[in-house]
């Protein structure tokens, strides 16, 4: 059970999840299996840097979805998830965890056939960086009678209209931004160490703005300076700070 204040109502994930299982019908899917950490927790509320190991949310056609994932996390899930019934939190234990000779995706069939989609027919996220070419081989052979369906970014299509809550924290995030960009105007000249902009940077926006704190970025900063700037994705160092060349 949730143990402190959800970013959102259980209604709101309610709706969600009705607007999913509409998409999931108009495909032909009657089981969804999520492993994008953005589209599990939009459906489920789960909220936990855990997708270095392999978790998943669980969409049927009826009932409230399945957070399943590793053991030890399914202590945040039972924190963060809106579902309150025990058996919607599985977890599976630490020996399939970097396994060569087991895989997680194997107890997630075994799960999958308790709930009675062993031959079901089942969305997958074919295209996604956590949802990898080994998992959905394991996937496929533990469950031999089911037919599988690429449900890439079908949750994501459904996030795509805003709720008034959503636009509220997108307008909190937009002022944090702006305090972190008005620090940087401050701050920031050749000859200033990269790294101590960057820790500038990153201690504003956990402060926050206007009373509400800020979470890490879905993406570190960006730091190229002189002739580095011709290049994109360059991240930081020490070096000083330098004007174009």
């Amino acid at each position: 059970m949730t143990t402190f204040e959800k970013n959102f109502t259980t209604e709101e994930y309610r709706r969600r999840i009705t607007k999913t299982r509409h998409a999931m019908s108009a495909a032909g899917i009657e089981v969804l299996v999520i492993c994008d950490p953005s589209n599990m927790s939009w459906l489920t509320g789960y909220d936990g840097w855990s997708f270095y190991v392999y978790q998943a949310a669980i969409l049927t056609l009826d009932g409230d979805p399945v957070w399943w994932g590793r053991a030890m996390d399914a202590q945040g899930a039972q924190r963060t998830v809106f579902m309150e019934q025990d058996d919607h939190i599985r977890g599976y234990d630490d020996t399939f965890v970097q396994n060569p000779d087991k895989h997680p995706m194997q107890e997630l069939g075994k799960l999958l056939a308790e709930l009675g989609q062993d031959s079901a027919h089942i969305g997958v996220e074919m295209d996604n960086y956590y949802y990898s070419a080994r998992a959905h081989d394991r996937l496929t052979t533990a469950l031999p009678n089911a037919t599988f369906k690429d449900a890439t970014g079908l949750v994501n299509w459904q996030r795509a209209v805003k709720s008034e809550r959503e636009i509220e924290y997108m307008r909190r995030a937009a002022r944090i931004v702006e305090e972190m960009h008005a620090r940087i105007y401050e701050l920031a000249e050749p000859g200033m160490r990269k790294n101590d902009l960057i820790a500038e940077i990153y201690a504003t926006g956990i402060r926050g703005a206007d009373g509400f704190w800020g979470d890490y970025p879905a993406i570190v900063p960006m730091a190229p300076s002189g002739l580095d700037a011709t290049a994109p994705h360059l991240t930081w160092d020490d070096r000083p700070m330098a004007l174009g060349e």
